[in-house]
């Protein structure tokens, strides 16, 4: 009997032991960074117009990266109705050259260099696009004679400082429509992935203008069912032309972190947001989960643990048992380091990661976002370096996606460890 006692607890813990490893280093994780180029956030530098610099940049941000173990990047290409690639429909980013419209000297192709040098050193790339934000600040942005705003400016609305698509305008959303299925057809990415912008965030006082827009089209729905059928289809049709065009490419959410107060819906979550997806941006995530329209979810859960109305732990359980079969990437905040006694503390990084580790239904983390990293902040390079991401993990396989004739195997991309060697900076 005792035996078989001390059998049953060598058994016990050595499947402990086991899983532990396995947490530890997982076989398949998605770990990416944002790479945010509206207001030239990362990239490229604020005032870096010349073309090897911003290059040069590029590179040493994705060896830093490298270098840390990440094995995916997500690069805003399309932050305000403008692009970073050369478009029929959409002028060349303000945020590229300085003035919208204008193009690199000498030329180049930001889009297509970034994805070569990411899938040189086995990163899965992630085309960013902002869906609906169109004028990032109407007092000073360069806004070029043809862009959108200024063909159609029957399609916006201004909210605060910002335009906006009209989300209740049909013309508006097929243009949307079409900017992303041209991009898709014309480059290989692996992932298009949206943000969390689709209604505005609330200002104070003040409601989204789309009283007229209403009045055509809102069918007798209340306004508010209103709004989030006209976001609902927009997402449905861009995952049809997504997966007409490209069916491999990965369509991708990074939602507010979270859906729904449970003192609103019994289904949501524990906390006491003061703004949720479905009830001030009009985004109902679940339903987009459960219908199959998007292949991942990725919430921006960005608060500590002891964040008194959105705590960490509860919303990381919450998205954990609502991702209806598809994957779930948790939007990591690692820009607010210091900003509070709970950023400064150096563990609070890492107990998350070992907290997301632990989740079924959890298949990696997303960071923001690029340049954060080059501070080292609280030290958490060195913890990626040398502990949670020293060994490389591939890209957790999508069964329900056909594969990529452009890679190798279905994982997406050659595990990183047969990739090119880190720079002899250890950048």
């Amino acid at each position: 009997m005792k035996r078989l006692t001390l059998l049953t607890l060598l058994i016990s813990a050595a499947s402990l032991f086991s899983r532990a490893q396995q947490n530890a280093s997982p076989k398949y994780e998605f770990r990416g960074v944002w790479i945010a180029t509206v207001d030239n956030i990362d990239w490229p530098r604020r005032n870096q117009y010349n073309v090897d610099s911003q290059k040069t940049e590029f590179i040493r941000q994705l060896d830093m990266h490298k270098a840390n173990g990440m094995n995916a990047v997500v690069v805003q290409v399309r932050p305000a109705s403008d692009a970073f690639y050369p478009s029929q429909y959409e002028p060349w980013s303000q945020w590229l050259t300085g003035t919208q419209g204008k193009p690199p000297v000498p030329f180049y192709d930001p889009l297509q260099f970034t994805i070569d040098e990411a899938h040189k050193r086995g990163f899965e790339y992630h085309a960013w696009c902002n869906p609906y934000r169109a004028n990032f600040d109407v007092n000073k942005a360069s806004i070029a004679p043809n862009h959108i705003t200024r063909l159609h400016p029957e399609w916006f609305l201004r909210y605060g400082n910002t335009l906006y698509f009209d989300p209740g305008n049909k013309d508006a959303q097929n243009w949307v429509v079409t900017v992303i299925k041209d991009m898709v057809s014309r480059y290989d990415i692996d992932g298009l992935h949206m943000d969390d912008y689709f209604y505005p965030y609330r200002i104070t006082g003040k409601e989204f203008p789309d009283t007229a827009s209403y009045r055509l089209y809102g069918n007798g729905m209340n306004k508010d069912d209103w709004r989030r059928s006209n976001v609902d289809s927009i997402i449905y049709k861009l995952s049809v032309a997504i997966k007409e065009t490209k069916p491999w490419v990965k369509f991708g959410i990074s939602p507010f972190g979270v859906w729904r107060n449970n003192d609103k819906d019994p289904e949501g979550s524990p906390t006491k947001a003061g703004q949720t997806n479905y009830d001030d941006l009009y985004a109902d995530i679940l339903l987009w989960l459960k219908n199959k329209w998007i292949d991942y979810v990725a919430p921006q859960i960005y608060w500590e643990f002891s964040q008194p109305h959105a705590p960490f732990e509860p919303l990381l359980d919450w998205w954990n048992n609502h991702t209806y079969g598809r994957q779930c990437y948790i939007g990591l905040g690692i820009y607010r380091a210091g900003s509070n006694a709970a950023w400064k503390d150096v563990t609070q990084l890492p107990r998350q990661i070992d907290s997301l580790r632990t989740k079924e239904n959890v298949q990696g983390a997303i960071y923001f976002s690029s340049t954060t990293f080059d501070k080292n902040p609280n030290g958490w390079n060195d913890s990626l370096r040398t502990n949670y991401y020293r060994a490389p993990a591939m890209i957790p396989p999508m069964p329900w996606l056909p594969d990529n004739p452009n890679r190798k195997n279905s994982t997406g991309l050659i595990p990183p460890s047969t990739q090119m060697p880190m720079d002899k900076k250890g950048m």
